[in-house]
């Protein structure tokens, strides 16, 4: 059977590409610097006070043996609170200010408008349902639509560009105790310190199972294709079978 010819466009514009490689190095470090500095204290607890007697509704000693997080999933990698506080305070800044910048220029662009937003009746239980069966049949674009965004990519961004990012950066300012003396309303915001340091590992929980997901999806539709897409802005669709 004759094959059409590939369908190249357009899908990722410069601002998005280096959102996404800066935030692949950002990401990285804050998880790693995250999790040593959570080894400082591994319990979690909900309030404004959490120490080692307190009940606290988490504890990394359920996760990994020995109850501390092991040094090959830390930044750095020996036991070092200094420095992962260090990493992780820079690397925060960095993220704030980049996902601000991606914010303003997807604004300005229309980035946001065109490639984020839900077209009418793509939030229909019935289109949200299809578009599971084709994920699940490893199908992720629309032949007659082949640069836009799926509802399912829509919605994850949305999430994560949102929800989860800015969660993750003002729980990190709220767990700061010259920020709690000039903006005292955020403690009470999130609820307590605690409670503040709570949410920002579920945030960040959420953050990692995005990535997980995100890799995996490429790892499918063809890392080849999908990674070049992403350096290049260029995308090549699947070909088709002609009818």
């Amino acid at each position: 059977m004759q094959q059409p010819a590939p369908v190249v466009v357009v899908k990722h514009r410069l601002s998005t590409r280096l959102w996404h490689w800066t935030n692949a190095v950002i990401v990285f470090v804050m998880i790693g610097s995250g999790l040593m500095i959570l080894n400082a204290h591994p319990q979690l607890y909900w309030g404004h006070y959490g120490a080692n007697f307190d009940q606290p509704w988490f504890r990394v000693a359920w996760v990994f043996e020995g109850g501390r997080v092991p040094g090959w999933l830390t930044i750095p990698s020996n036991y070092n609170l200094a420095l992962a506080r260090r990493w992780h305070l820079t690397f925060a800044l960095l993220l704030g200010f980049a996902l601000l910048a991606y914010m303003v220029v997807s604004l300005w662009n229309g980035h946001i408008r065109r490639k984020l937003s839900p077209l009418r009746g793509e939030l229909s239980p019935r289109h949200l349902a299809h578009d599971v069966r084709e994920h699940l049949a490893l199908r992720f674009h629309d032949p007659d639509r082949p640069g836009a965004y799926n509802i399912l990519q829509k919605l994850a961004y949305i999430v994560l560009i949102f929800v989860l990012l800015p969660l993750v950066i003002l729980t990190g300012l709220t767990m700061s105790p010259g920020m709690n003396a000039a903006a005292p309303w955020m403690l009470d915001l999130f609820g307590g310190r605690q409670s503040a340091r709570s949410l920002h590992f579920i945030a960040t929980i959420g953050i990692v199972a995005f990535v997980i997901v995100h890799l995996t999806l490429v790892i499918l539709a063809g890392p080849v294709r999908e990674v070049g897409s992403m350096i290049t802005g260029r995308w090549r669709a699947p070909k088709e079978p002609a009818a």
